[in-house]
């Protein structure tokens, strides 16, 4: 590779929907695009599922191929078809790296480029020993990701498991991004979603509205706690096929009116200081961003100390508090004590922000162009 810097990356993914890995993979292309490297960004999606604003001079390609499929046939067809669609719009972008996030999108990216004399490197979003992305799936990740020059992992639990089935050596932990809090607090919304609760004291959680974010032990670990704290109220920003069930769970535990789903947000950073409490109840993360966030934001914090990502995040007892695994009583417990204990909260939230000194995103940005460098210069 050439002294120069500029470099010619594709970013491959499914899509910009709202979601984690989502965010980190615009986020980093707006901040190389901002830094004059020539930047793609593919997805199997078409643009009308684009959550993310990306810099104007990304160049987006979206080839609108997430049809379902029907039967098994159909499936094989499809990704055929995706398969070839996605080698042509990688080739035309002519890139020096190619860089795809999560597991099924990492598998097509490394099977469409494979003999067209390129460097990629996959990134897992999320803990693959606890999230079964299928059979089939698992075995092509098992065969294909050693072709890759490098992949990427958020925590070192996750390195030790993809180094026992790929080998050492390619993989390398790179935490996702925290942006610092720049943002004016949205003080016009906040009062919209609490409607008739707004005088109320607020814990906060966010997520995709399924099984694994544990919204369900959570609302559960509520009601054990509200009653004799009436004053508090629960909302998990969201959207997911859990929601119904979600809600219904609320109306059993005689908790809906103190618990508020009100969707997604595409700007949590500016909602997130007018809570007093977040907690993040999941039964495994990737890493878990939401956390870093409401930590950048200086709130005090509660989480599950789950496969993989929060004991790397909180320091136990200095900027949060962290509860043995899906414990729902232990939960509650933790919750009572911050929602009754206003100096804990405030000496918790004091220290909470230092998170950006571990995953700030000048720091991570450089481990990641450290990384493209490096696979760059591999002969």
């Amino acid at each position: 590779m050439k002294a120069d810097t500029r470099m010619n990356i594709t970013f491959v993914i499914s899509s910009l929907s709202s979601g984690g890995a989502e965010r980190v993979m615009s986020t980093m292309a707006n901040y190389r695009a901002q830094n004059n490297w020539q930047i793609t960004l593919i997805t199997l999606d078409s643009t009308a599922s684009d959550f993310y604003t990306l810099h104007p001079d990304v160049k987006r390609i979206a080839l609108g191929l997430m049809d379902d499929s029907n039967n098994p046939w159909m499936a094989i067809r499809n990704n055929l078809t995706r398969l070839i669609k996605l080698r042509r719009a990688i080739k035309s972008s002519k890139p020096d790296i190619v860089i795809s996030f999560v597991d099924r999108m990492n598998i097509m990216t490394l099977l469409a480029t494979r003999g067209l004399g390129l460097k990629v490197i996959v990134s897992e979003h999320t803990d693959p020993s606890c999230h079964n992305c299928g059979s089939v799936w698992s075995w092509l990740r098992n065969i294909t990701y050693p072709w890759a020059q490098a992949v990427t992992v958020l925590s070192p639990s996750v390195r030790q498991w993809m180094e026992e089935r790929i080998g050492n050596g390619k993989v390398q932990v790179i935490h996702n991004p925290i942006l610092k809090n720049n943002k004016e607090i949205d003080e016009k919304s906040w009062p919209n979603i609490l409607g008739e609760h707004k005088r109320l004291r607020t814990i906060i959680s966010m997520g995709r509205l399924s099984a694994e974010k544990g919204f369900d032990l959570l609302i559960t670990a509520f009601a054990k706690v509200v009653h004799s704290n009436p004053e508090w109220l629960l909302v998990i920003f969201g959207v997911g096929k859990d929601r119904d069930a979600l809600i219904q769970l609320s109306i059993k535990l005689g908790v809906e009116e103190r618990v508020l789903l009100p969707g997604r947000v595409n700007n949590p950073m500016q909602l997130l200081p007018k809570a007093e409490l977040f907690v993040m109840s999941s039964r495994y993360e990737g890493f878990g961003m939401a956390l870093c966030e409401a930590m950048a934001c200086g709130l005090p914090v509660i989480s599950f100390d789950c496969p993989s990502g929060p004991r790397e995040i909180i320091r136990d007892g200095i900027d949060g508090l962290l509860v043995p695994p899906e414990d729902v009583n232990a939960l509650a417990a933790a919750m009572s004590q911050l929602m009754t204990d206003e100096s804990l909260r405030k000496r918790l939230a004091s220290r909470a922000p230092e998170v950006l000194e571990r995953f700030g995103m000048e720091k991570v940005m450089g481990m990641w162009e450290n990384l493209v460098k490096s696979v760059a210069n591999q002969d």
